[in-house]
């Protein structure tokens, strides 16, 4: 239990944080899944627009820190060549 006030700031800052990052983290999977759905349907088109979104959405959680930058990269590698091998 936290005793001192700079001790209960960073707790407040800690639950803040926490909340923020699994919002990100969140949607990070829930749109990457979406390009998933659309590579395993065989749609192109959507799955072209998914990744535009996913692209966006890993870019974004690699620089708040919620998903690893290499991480993201390789991610988003991947996904790009699923799509590109539809075609």
């Amino acid at each position: 239990m936290a005793n001192h006030p700079s001790a209960e700031k960073r707790n407040r800052q800690r639950v803040t944080r926490t909340t923020r990052n699994r919002a990100v983290a969140s949607t990070v999977r829930t749109i990457v899944k979406s390009v998933r759905t659309a590579i395993a349907g065989k749609d192109k088109a959507a799955a072209k627009a998914a990744l535009q979104r996913a692209i966006s959405a890993l870019d974004t959680g690699a620089q708040k820190g919620v998903v690893h930058t290499k991480a993201a990269s390789r991610t988003i590698s991947r996904l790009s060549a699923q799509v590109h091998a539809l075609g």
